[in-house]
């Protein structure tokens, strides 16, 4: 994620989807020690064992290069995530197109008239919130020229999840979409593991002081104890009345609130969506454009851009 860009909320330090998910110190879990790059290997694109279409591994997908198209595969692409009959490794690929897709539309206003009107009427508030919330969270962004001293790994299991935020809302009035959409930007649903510039840590990037009042004796890197403290301080300033108030103090910045608003009316509308936000991977805005972070990079100190990007292209 990046560095604050106003003042520092109580709760957090903002992390996650906008600049670089977190914009992280070193993690505690880590050395200071020189960096160490990602250990999923890169398959050149010149590979004679890649396929003619391959992208390299960990790399992240291609769209096609007409809006009208993306547009259309991108509607695809949403209907398979909210299939239950849509097989995993397709799921998958649905979702990571989805959210470059995203990512892409969100710099592109240029491309609204040509997209928006291709989008049907089921689908419409959900494209609209998607490219909102991505339009709010780039707002915050800082372009980086290192990548960041973390590790990515899987999230918790979906139903684990699904199950912490319905428990956290029945504990504290504060809605399941609301505890996901913010577990969504600050880290991944649990992918980033390290600390912000202001110590903030967890799944839900809390400031260990933060967590002592309200994290209950609990473990501020377990999920479970990361999404029930936050439904506790979410409730404790004042969701069930004022909601955005609420989001605000988690992290001050209205862009923010606007975000995980967003996020939690897609998962309001369809809960099917969280499978796809499920399957998203960690992207970083970098000097030379987006870089894709995946289940298994790792390093404990920052990595120049190039560096990284010379032995695992985009």
């Amino acid at each position: 994620m990046r560095t604050r860009l106003r003042t520092l909320a109580p709760a957090t330090v903002l992390l996650a989807v906008a600049a670089c998910a977190p914009s992280v110190a070193p993690s505690s879990a880590t050395s200071a020690a020189h960096s160490t790059a990602a250990s999923v290997p890169a398959v050149p694109l010149d590979s004679p064992t890649a396929p003619a279409d391959a992208t390299p591994a960990g790399a992240q997908p291609r769209l096609a290069s007409d809006p009208a198209v993306i547009a259309d595969d991108l509607v695809a692409d949403e209907l398979a995530i909210r299939d239950p009959a849509t097989p995993e490794p397709v799921l998958v690929a649905a979702a990571r197109r989805q959210q470059v897709a995203y990512r892409a539309i969100g710099r592109h206003p240029d491309w609204d008239a040509v997209i928006r009107p291709k989008i049907p009427a089921a689908l419409a508030e959900a494209y609209d919130r998607n490219v909102d919330a991505r339009r709010q969270l780039a707002s915050m962004a800082h372009v980086r020229d290192t990548l960041p001293a973390w590790r990515i790994v899987a999230p918790a299991p979906a139903d684990e999840l699904l199950g912490y935020y319905h428990a956290a809302e029945a504990a504290s009035g504060v809605g399941w979409n609301y505890l996901a959409a913010i577990n969504l930007i600050e880290t991944r649903l649990g992918s980033i593991v390290g600390l912000s510039t202001a110590g903030a840590d967890g799944p839900m990037q809390f400031l260990p002081s933060t967590f002592a009042g309200y994290g209950e004796g609990g473990d501020i890197r377990s999920p479970h104890d990361s999404i029930m403290a936050a439904g506790r301080y979410l409730a404790a300033n004042g969701f069930t009345t004022d909601p955005d108030h609420a989001i605000y103090r988690y992290n001050h910045a209205d862009a923010y609130v606007a975000a995980v608003k967003d996020y939690a009316a897609v998962l309001a509308a369809d809960p099917a969506s969280f499978a796809g936000f499920y399957r998203w991977d960690v992207y970083c805005v970098t000097i030379d454009g987006d870089v894709v972070l995946p289940i298994g990079y790792v390093a404990d100190a920052p990595i120049p851009v190039g560096e990284y990007l010379a032995s695992h292209p985009q």
